[in-house]
């Protein structure tokens, strides 16, 4: 397990926040960088999942995920949260954040828990503190427009007695997301924001297709981008009240004096569950910012098609490919020295890696995690 001691940082000088916005040195942010490698077979493993890939070129998300923050929260306010087998992969991406906040839960227990333990974190550091928890695997490359909203987020959070969601604008009727319904215009005494907040009227969990165009055409829905702020008084309220298991565990960290140990205890005994169902779907009041940034979750290898470059009839690839009479198929050859040849081939996922090939209709492509059921341990 890595869990280490927490000193109380000064905070970096990484330029002055805006007025609205809370001091520098007292915003924070917890990375989730978990999960299973299983949506992108065979080039992510278990040990290796999506945030830990390159996949565009550009560098891996989690390393986009912590630069993104940069004017935001000073690197030593930056914790990250994932587990024993991706914590080695993860140190040597992070190497911008002091080792000791890089922690390592010590069982799968769901978001709400992993979350949980961040808040207590943060607290034994700095209880007054403003708190993003932020996905470690969406694409986003507007940074100013992300700052803009960002700023917004937690200068609403710490004038507010609401939590923050941030809401994406949905493009098409997807029935793999939440959703959240907007309401009204927030009011925040003293607060006159760019991106305004609405006040949330509630969280719908992932619809039907035909329920999701419902929500489209209504147009006060966002996706849920799993994007949180909130001052730490203020959420650790809300769970004392929807949460008590979770509250109680964050008071423990807060008041131990052996952090490990408590660590150890307690929180493999934490019910899983997902922060939506534990907290969010359940607290007083809950404030959405629509992002104005784009944004990408990269679910599938359909969705990284459209980053790849384009060969012939719609084929997309990362590596130069021959084909003759192939549509549409999407090729990421990560086996350095060979060639990929399609010869009358439609529709296709093709990846390859050292050990490794899959060969994929590319409209199962969210089926592809399946195969971990099947495939030799060694394999995934």
């Amino acid at each position: 397990m890595e869990i280490s001691s927490f000193p109380l940082f000064q905070g970096g000088q990484m330029g002055e926040a805006p007025s609205a916005m809370p001091a520098l040195d007292n915003t924070f942010a917890l990375i989730l960088a978990g999960g299973s490698g299983t949506r992108f077979w065979p080039l992510s493993r278990n040990a290796k999942p999506k945030q830990l890939l390159d996949l565009f070129g550009t560098g891996t998300l989690l390393e986009q995920t912590i630069r993104r923050l940069e004017g935001l929260v000073p690197f030593e306010n930056i914790l990250i949260l994932t587990n024993d087998l991706q914590v080695n992969a993860v140190r040597a991406i992070a190497t911008m954040l002091p080792p000791e906040n890089i922690f390592a839960e010590p069982a799968k227990r769901d978001t709400a828990p992993a979350v949980a333990l961040g808040i207590g974190l943060v607290a034994a550091r700095n209880p007054d503190a403003v708190m993003m928890v932020l996905p470690s695997d969406q694409l986003i490359e507007d940074t100013t427009a992300y700052h803009a909203v960002m700023r917004d987020a937690l200068a609403a959070a710490e004038k507010s007695d609401g939590l923050v969601t941030i809401g994406i604008r949905p493009t098409w009727p997807c029935p793999s997301y939440g959703y959240i319904e907007r309401g009204s215009h927030a009011h925040i005494d003293g607060l006159d924001l760019e991106n305004r907040p609405v006040e949330v009227k509630r969280f719908r969990e992932k619809p039907s297709t035909d329920l999701a165009e419902q929500f489209i055409a209504q147009g006060n829905f966002s996706w849920n981008a799993g994007m949180f702020v909130w001052a730490l008084p203020t959420v650790i309220r809300q769970l004392a009240t929807h949460a008590p298991e979770l509250a109680g565990f964050v008071s423990e960290l807060c008041h131990s004096t052996d952090i490990h140990a408590t660590v150890a205890a307690q929180f493999p005994k934490l019910t899983p569950i997902s922060i939506d169902y534990a907290l969010m779907e359940n607290a007083d009041r809950v404030l959405n910012i629509e992002a104005t940034f784009d944004w990408d979750d990269v679910g599938s290898w359909v969705s990284i098609a459209k980053y790849l470059e384009k060969f012939g009839a719609e084929n997309r690839a990362n590596e130069p490919i021959t084909e003759i009479d192939s549509e549409n198929n999407i090729i990421f050859n990560a086996r350095p020295g060979t060639r990929i040849a399609l010869l009358g081939v439609d529709d296709l996922i093709i990846v390859q890696t050292s050990d490794a090939l899959l060969i994929a209709n590319r409209h199962q492509a969210d089926a592809i995690k399946k195969l971990s059921d099947l495939l030799p341990k060694e394999l995934l």
